[in-house]
């Protein structure tokens, strides 16, 4: 009974020690009390291993075989020593289209007011900036790492998960070089679902203890107002300088999964209206951050496009061909209020989110030769409708969208 669960428990959840114990002592337990019809138990529990076999075999190998190997960095970018020592502000707005795309036929949005309010503010705006992979974990796993992953890599095949989570949060190359700088470390987040596996964090602070996240979660039962922990971690800083990491849930994409009361337009509509709330959201933030600190660096940039256009974010994993809705996917806004209007010459060279923080750490060090090594500024899916399940290519460096088959490296 006790191995029945936990194979329940990986097929579900994952692989995660905590749930595995607790499904552990629930096995026996209920195998305690169900040992007078052990014949009917076993016979059950063979069906339903069975069942979740399939699943279960390739997850744990991944698993088990785990490597990081892929987030080795091509020159000494972890050894980078800063010649400026701002505080970095990295705010994330989640599904947050890009200006461009905003005003296209799919969005069809007149944001110029926060546009406006950006400007005097002096950011620089990016308008073709975009994430190279289509979630939440799959992008900030990469731009953390500022390297590509393919969804996977020799060791675990096609795999959107893998050990994003810990990849964000958890130790990697983006948190070492700030670390290394002397910098304390700031994750603010509206919700824990970068916590819900409960990994190791490794920023210094961070406004939602795992004592606060059920064992159980999916990451979205617990919310915070994002707006007073930033405030308040901002406020609270020492001396020395610091990097934020600020992730809310606005404006989201479209629904995930399609359903009778759902619509393109009606999705469209609802995204709008969080928009809004988003840019209300960021005029009180980056107002208050540059009242606390006119010399910070402060980074507006999401995680990847609204996906409007679509029925529910879901129809990414089917083969599309249409340029709007290829960029809608993946389009994202980035703007940059460089310290005292200081943007580096090579600031047009950043184009995708896995190249964000090393552009970021070339500037700090006044190491132009750390942009050698910029990861290729091309976008992918994992297709599994309308073509062979598999990685393909679908937004090239030129930003044109294409359909190309990825050979992951076996």
């Amino acid at each position: 009974m006790a191995c029945f669960f936990l194979l329940i428990v990986i097929s579900v959840f994952g692989f995660d020690w905590v749930k595995l114990i607790i499904a552990l002592a629930i096995g026996v337990v209920l195998g305690y009390f169900l040992v007078s019809h052990i014949k009917k138990v076993v016979v059950f529990q063979l069906i339903m291993i069975g069942l979740v076999l399939p699943k279960l075999i390739p997850d744990l190998y991944r698993e088990l075989m785990y490597s990081r190997k892929w987030m080795e960095q091509p020159d000494a970018i972890e050894r980078a020593v800063f010649q400026k020592r701002p505080n970095v502000y990295v705010i994330q707005p989640d599904g947050y289209a890009n200006f461009l795309d905003l005003k296209n036929s799919l969005y069809n949005h007149d944001n110029h007011k926060f546009e406006q309010f950006l400007d005097v503010k002096g950011f620089e705006l990016y308008d073709n900036y975009r994430s190279n992979y289509f979630s939440t974990l799959s992008s900030n796993s990469s731009m953390f790492s500022m390297k590509h992953h393919y969804y996977g890599n020799k060791t675990l095949g096609i795999n959107p998960s893998h050990n994003s989570r810990d990849e964000i949060v958890g130790d990697n190359p983006v948190l070492r070089v700030f670390k290394n700088n002397g910098y304390k470390t700031h994750l603010l987040l509206q919700i824990p679902y970068l916590l819900s596996n409960r990994p190791t964090v490794d920023f210094d602070y961070c406004n939602i203890s795992l004592d606060e996240v059920s064992y159980i979660s999916r990451g979205f039962q617990l919310q915070k107002d994002l707006k007073k922990d930033t405030k308040l971690a901002i406020e609270n800083s020492a001396s020395e300088p610091s990097f934020f990491f600020i992730e809310s849930m606005l404006p989201s994409h479209i629904t995930t999964h399609k359903d009778s009361e759902s619509s393109i337009e009606n999705e469209r509509e609802l995204y709008l209206e969080r928009l809004d709330l988003a840019n209300e959201w960021l005029t009180d933030l980056v107002s208050f951050i540059i009242e606390k600190d006119p010399d910070g660096l402060i980074v507006i940039a999401a995680d990847h496009g609204g996906y409007v256009g679509l029925n529910s974010s879901m129809e990414s994993q089917k083969k599309i061909t249409d340029e709007l809705l290829i960029h809608s996917m993946f389009s994202s806004v980035l703007a940059i209020k460089w310290p005292n209007n200081t943007k580096p010459k090579f600031d047009k060279e950043l184009k995708s989110s896995v190249n964000l923080f090393r552009t970021l750490f070339a500037y700090l060090s006044n190491d132009d030769t750390l942009m050698n090594n910029l990861q290729q500024d091309k976008s992918y899916l994992i297709i599994r409708k309308g073509a062979p399940t598999d990685v393909y290519e679908v937004i090239d460096e030129n930003n044109l969208v294409v359909f190309k088959n990825y050979e992951l490296k076996k």
